[in-house]
């Protein structure tokens, strides 16, 4: 596996980059209208799992760069971070599942986003601790699927706020 692991330094290095970079834009974003946002708890909840998903992605993608890590200490560590991030999918899906706001009907549109990302990089994890390369292709789609939901939950949150 750790053969396998180099094999995806540019894509690591490309996804951490481009992850860093969104979770600022994120943040950046967030704060123009941060006194709006901390009034509607299930906006303050979308916009971290969009964070979260963000530095799911970076967190797996430069553990995929240290040098010499192996199958075993690389699946451990990306199945830990997943569930702590899955932990905090489902905190806000339950949040978003409280909410009685009659203006919000696609209660769990809003939630699943969060999961998929979360998912595949346990699976991932799981594959890799197992010593299965194909480990390292759910990892790569677990950081597309982190990028695109990421992008989409902020977007949406951050519209919400302007209505």
């Amino acid at each position: 596996m750790d053969a396998a692991l180099l094999e995806w330094t540019d894509f690591n290095v490309a996804i951490t980059g481009a992850t860093a970079a969104l979770a600022g834009l994120v943040i950046v974003a967030a704060s123009v209208n941060i006194g709006d946002i901390v009034k509607s708890r299930t906006l303050t909840a979308r916009l971290g799992s969009g964070i979260v998903m963000l530095v799911l992605a970076l967190v797996a993608c430069a553990l995929g760069l240290v040098p010499g890590i192996d199958a075993v200490w690389f699946g451990s560590i990306v199945a830990a971070i997943s569930l702590i991030a899955l932990a905090f999918q489902v905190a806000t899906a339950r949040l978003l599942a409280a909410d009685r706001d009659t203006r919000d009907q696609a209660r769990w549109a809003k939630a699943m986003p969060g999961f998929l990302p979360g998912v595949a990089y346990l699976v991932a994890g799981v594959l890799s601790l197992a010593g299965i390369p194909a480990g390292l292709y759910v990892a790569a789609a677990g950081a597309v699927l982190a990028i695109v939901a990421a992008l989409i939950v902020s977007w949406v949150a951050l519209v919400e706020v302007l209505r």
